[in-house]
């Protein structure tokens, strides 16, 4: 299996665990906040996908991303809220830029999404690691997340994982 990582913010970082958790080909997904370099050094809430790009290419997770977040939204929580997506390399920047753009054409509003290198990480609070696998009838979860879920297993349908596959892989 093939390893890469990347970091995606945009959107609480309790829906983006628990969006990028249920596709096939994503090994971790680590929930926190993420800096990059000024003057986006901050941190913001986001998550560090470890995918492996032979099961799920690089293109479907940043169009999964920016279809589950206010991606053409400049909102006033932006600063907590940072739409991006945060790169390891040279090359996989260049790869996420060519799909923002890409993506750019299919759409009338325009994308504030932005492409950054990653700098550092601090995990979440332990207490909300895996929060929607531990809180799915919890009200937020209902509002916020399962409708998300709805939509990716909708439109990326050939990458959701499901019970059975997690099940047989044990």
């Amino acid at each position: 299996m093939s390893s890469a990582k990347i970091g995606l913010g945009g959107g609480c970082h309790w829906c983006t665990e628990a969006v990028f958790q249920s596709l096939r080909g994503v090994g971790s997904v680590e929930q926190g906040f993420i800096k990059s370099d000024p003057p986006h050094d901050t941190f913001s809430e986001a998550v560090i996908v470890t995918f492996d790009p032979d099961i799920i290419p690089l293109v479907v997770l940043i169009e999964v991303h920016l279809r589950t977040h206010a991606s053409t939204s400049a909102h006033k929580m932006r600063g907590k809220y940072r739409s991006a997506v945060y790169t390891f390399s040279d090359a996989q920047a260049e790869t996420v830029r060519n799909s923002i753009i890409a993506f750019q054409a299919g759409i009338d509003n325009a994308l504030v999404t932005m492409t950054l290198p990653f700098k550092a990480f601090k995990a979440s609070d332990e207490r909300f690691q895996d929060y929607y696998n531990s809180n799915t009838e919890k009200p937020f979860c209902k509002t916020y997340i399962d409708p998300k879920l709805s939509k990716i297993r909708t439109k990326f349908a050939d990458y959701v994982g499901s019970q059975d596959t997690a099940e047989s892989a044990e």
